[in-house]
Order: structure tokens, then C-alpha cells, then sequence
């Protein structure tokens, strides 16, 4: 990796070094994130990262490198998933409500009109 200097470098020679971040900063546009890794894959099993660098880089407001920090992948974290579901407002139809629910209700030929087509293609129907 080149070497980037706080206080000498700045945005235009770590875009001409190490090129376009991999991300930035969510909430601080000033920090830019160069992130790589090693996986593993192994058949049918989920691929397990073996190296991983990440390279920080914090501008100040003019543009100028401030801090540049480095981690690894002992300084990650394992971040639990949540699998939950959130709720839909409204009711649940049971089954029988489901197969009955159109009984008894007009179709749309008894108005006068013409079904639409799948889509939103409105129109008449070819025979």
C-alpha cells in the first residue's frame, strides 16, 4: 500500500494512489473506507473470511488527510441477526373466508364495463 501521509496528502493524491473509496463515512462524508478480504470457499459450506484490511482515511475540512487508521479482522465484530418479522396492519382472513370472500359479490360485467388486462393493459380483449 502507498503510503499516505497526515498533513501532506490529500483527497486528490489518495484518489490517484489507492483509487475510489470502497465507502464512506454514513454520517461523515470526510472519512473514506478502503475495505478488502480474503475468503474461503469451501463446497457447500458457507465461505469463511481468513484476512481482512481496512483502511480509514479522515480528511479535515479543506481536504487535507487528518488520520489515517488501519484494522484487521480481529478489531471486527459478529453482529447478530434479528430474524423477526414485523406485523401487517389489518386482518387476517382465515381459510374458509378466503375461498368464500367473492361470493355473492357483482363482477364487472354486470356494470357494462370490460375487464382489464394483467398489467394494467386496459382495453377489450381479443377473442
Amino acid at each position: 500500500m502507498p503510503a499516505i501521509t497526515a498533513g501532506e496528502d490529500t483527497q486528490a493524491t489518495v484518489l490517484a494512489s489507492l483509487g475510489s473509496p470502497s465507502t464512506r463515512g454514513m454520517f461523515d462524508d470526510d472519512t473514506w473506507y478502503y475495505i478488502a478480504d480474503t475468503r474461503e470457499y469451501l463446497a457447500y459450506l458457507r465461505p469463511e473470511t481468513r484476512e481482512r484490511r481496512v483502511i480509514a482515511v479522515r480528511f479535515d475540512g479543506s481536504g487535507v488527510v487528518s488520520a489515517v487508521d488501519e484494522y484487521g479482522l480481529e478489531d471486527g465484530r459478529v453482529v447478530a441477526f434479528v430474524g423477526r418479522e414485523t406485523p401487517t396492519r389489518g386482518r387476517e382472513l382465515s381459510v374458509l373466508e378466503q375461498l368464500l370472500g367473492n361470493v355473492g359479490r357483482p363482477s364487472a360485467d354486470q356494470f357494462g364495463g370490460q375487464q382489464n388486462l394483467p398489467g394494467g393493459a386496459g382495453g377489450p380483449r381479443r377473442q
